[in-house]
């Protein structure tokens, strides 16, 4: 086979047995095409002939990134791949993958379209988090998804300041907020009442979690806003910043957390026939009722 892609990586927990199951097939059909499959070290399961590196290494050797397993796999890989212009495909074996939208069933066709370069590039923003405290170092971190201020080890609500473009915006009573890529507008962000955003448009939704107010509603942002979030010093309230669902640290009443688009880009790779709201129809089960029609379907 003459391959677009001369050596894939996989990525996947393969401690889970369905997930270690599409890893051997998905390996076993690469070398049989003739392309150089990589694993980290860790990886059981696996055929003879593949090679074993570091996930931090991947990036020197691959030039392709398969993903095995729910969204939250997909996250580890783009952490992986990020500044590296290594493209990622997303073979879905977890719940809902809105990220990781190639089906077991039809796994290997689609790398075989992959390889021979019948695919679409879809380009996604990240966001760049910098958590900063008087007498520490700032933490900073990228994320796909999103960046998530919330309550920590106390029952009451936080009380935060949110300022975009250096304008003040709001003061904020609840039990957090997100900052989420149209990417993440699927993900927490959803479930606490934000928009779904397409995803290659130039947005970034700030949505507020479990507000005290009830006009505290979500807003949507241009991708080169500057969001920053300012902690109300209150008694006994401790605040935790994560990123794709990864522990940063905690926000000080001192603190500030700013968030901006990352300079860097996401890649995720699409066999031919892919579409978007296909896969939210699918995943959020839309048009099941009784006025559905036949190109619904």
């Amino acid at each position: 086979m003459n391959a677009a892609f001369e050596t894939l990586a996989l990525v996947g927990r393969s401690d889970d047995a369905r997930v270690a199951e599409s890893l051997a097939a998905l390996a076993a059909h690469g070398l049989a095409r003739g392309v150089r499959v990589l694993v980290d070290p860790g990886t059981a399961g696996v055929p003879p002939g593949v090679e074993r590196y570091p996930e931090s290494e991947f990036h020197a050797h691959a030039d392709l990134l398969v993903a095995v397993g729910g969204d939250g796999t997909l996250l580890h890989a783009a952490h992986i791949a990020v500044g590296h212009a290594l493209p990622i495909l997303g073979i879905n074996r977890g719940r809902l993958g809105f990220l990781a939208d190639v089906t077991p069933e039809h796994m290997l066709e689609s790398l075989d379209e992959v390889l021979r370069g019948h695919f679409s590039r879809d380009h996604r923003t990240m966001l760049h988090a910098t958590l900063a405290a008087p007498r520490r170092p700032n933490r900073t971190l990228r994320v796909l998804n999103d960046v998530v201020l919330q309550k920590w080890q106390t029952g009451r609500m936080l009380d935060f300041e949110t300022w975009i473009d250096g304008a003040y915006v709001n003061t904020h009573g609840g039990d957090g907020l997100i900052v989420s890529t149209a990417t993440g507008s699927t993900a927490y962000a959803l479930s606490c009442g934000g928009p779904i955003i397409q995803p290659d448009l130039d947005a970034v939704v700030v949505v507020p979690i479990c507000p005290h107010t009830l006009s505290d509603r979500p807003i949507v942002v241009s991708r080169r806003s500057r969001i920053e979030v300012r902690l109300v010093a209150r008694e006994g309230i401790h605040a935790q910043v994560t990123g794709d669902g990864q522990v940063v640290g905690d926000l000080e009443p001192d603190g500030r957390l700013a968030i901006e688009t990352a300079p860097e880009q996401i890649t995720l790779l699409h066999p031919p026939g892919h579409d978007h709201f296909h896969i939210l129809r699918s995943k959020l089960h839309w048009g099941r009722g009784a006025r559905r029609t036949d190109a619904e379907s």
